[in-house]
């Protein structure tokens, strides 16, 4: 008589659907996965009778967060939940960013002139050729024009999500000049958000952010590495930007650039890092998927083919699409050929194409400064179908320009 061995208890379901879960948040394009979910979702809604209450939700419902009493002073900030998400929300992201640019310049990518050179020249040559196109289109609507710099920028997320869905058909080399391209890249939107997007400055609130910044260089200066101070005071910086008439983003990328990188007594910590790690996720993969769901619901009900002739619409797609390629792929060419700078190692001038065409995912930025740029109903959903549109062709031809370059 045999004793047939018993069977190993299955897994419960449960165990099986966290562990996929904590496989995928591991992969390196689970947030650019998620943030194109999040889009898809929005056009979807915005293309069905829930549209209404989506409107409804994001810009007629207010939150409150203050006081006010009976003699008319208050500290009240009272805004619809999608200027929360723009302007709350994306501070934090804008902080993130702060962070990784201030780590990139002090041991990074941008620590040195020779690392810094190429992918700095490349960014500029990536704004200034999209901006140039869109302005040529909308040269004669001045209103128009203001969107100059929408396809001026780079969604870092979903740019490095396509790259990474390549595993190891794309070189190490080109991750790193995408990354720092696209770190310039955003320190050019936080100039231009900051020099042309800011209206109506009041002096009052400018002066607390003042005293802020003079409180974030004390702590700074005196070796202060616990967080909490510096999140505190980040806080009363934000407010005083947002009620100054700047916008209140760039208090975000001001505050990180005062965490410190080092511990003199912990040389092993570092309370940037930590710091960076530890938001990274939250933005990831819960900010920036919000914001995409915000402002990414497009109804396409009326359009057809004439609305991607409009100029604003063709200004962006032109700007994203053709702009970046042109403006980056020509500075690298460029530069390495007349010797200003070494071809980034085990890349070939396909897959330099490539990341150029993956810099004309503009998504995030993009529709950011579009909403700055445009305050009409018709003019935002102008701005968000060219976005859309242009980031679409633009993953498409980079992934598929570096399957091809491998291939072959």
């Amino acid at each position: 008589m045999t004793i047939s061995p018993i069977p190993p208890k299955a897994p419960p379901v449960t165990e099986n659907i966290a562990d996929i879960l904590k496989d995928f948040f591991r992969l390196e394009a689970a947030g650019g996965i998620i943030l194109a979910l999040a889009a898809l979702a929005a056009l979807i809604i915005a293309n069905t009778p829930l549209f209404d209450f989506y409107h409804y939700i994001l810009n007629d419902v207010q939150f409150r967060i203050g006081f006010s009493d009976s003699h008319g002073s208050d500290l009240l900030l009272k805004k619809s939940l999608l200027l929360w998400i723009n302007d709350g929300l994306m501070a934090i992201f804008f902080f993130l960013v702060g962070l990784e640019i201030k780590r990139e310049m002090l041991e990074g990518e941008l620590s040195s002139r020779s690392r810094a050179l190429l992918p700095a020249l490349a960014a500029v040559g990536g704004m200034i050729v999209p901006a140039l196109i869109f302005w040529s289109l909308n040269q004669h609507d001045p209103v128009a024009a203001q969107g100059w710099a929408i396809p001026a920028a780079t969604d870092i997320a979903f740019a490095l999500g396509v790259l990474s869905l390549l595993g190891s058909r794309a070189p190490v080399s080109l991750k790193i000049l995408l990354t720092a391209i696209a770190v310039i890249d955003d320190l050019g939107a936080i100039i231009i958000i900051a020099l042309f997007y800011s209206h109506d400055v009041y002096y009052g609130p400018l002066g607390v952010a003042a005293g802020a910044l003079v409180v974030l260089f004390f702590l700074n200066r005196r070796g202060v590495v616990s967080i909490a101070p510096y999140i505190l005071t980040g806080i009363v910086l934000w407010v005083a930007v947002l009620e100054s008439g700047i916008h209140a983003t760039l208090a975000g990328v001001v505050a990180a650039l005062f965490i410190p990188l080092r511990d003199s007594k912990h040389p092993e910590h570092s309370p940037l890092k930590h710091l960076e790690h530890a938001l990274h996720p939250w933005v990831a993969f819960g900010i920036l998927p919000v914001f995409a769901f915000a402002n990414a619901g497009v109804p396409f009900h009326g359009m057809g083919l004439e609305s991607l002739l409009e100029p604003v619409t063709l200004g962006i797609i032109l700007g994203l699409f053709v702009g970046k390629q042109l403006g980056i792929f020509s500075i690298l060419f460029l530069a390495i050929k007349s010797g200003l700078s070494p071809k980034p190692d085990q890349a070939s001038w396909m897959q330099l194409y490539a990341v150029s065409c993956l810099c004309g995912i503009g998504f995030t930025m993009s529709l950011f400064i579009g909403g700055l740029a445009y305050e009409g109903t018709e003019m935002q959903a102008a701005v968000r179908l060219g976005v859309l549109i242009a980031s679409l062709l633009s993953a498409a031809a980079g992934y598929l320009l570096l399957r091809y370059s491998h291939s072959k």
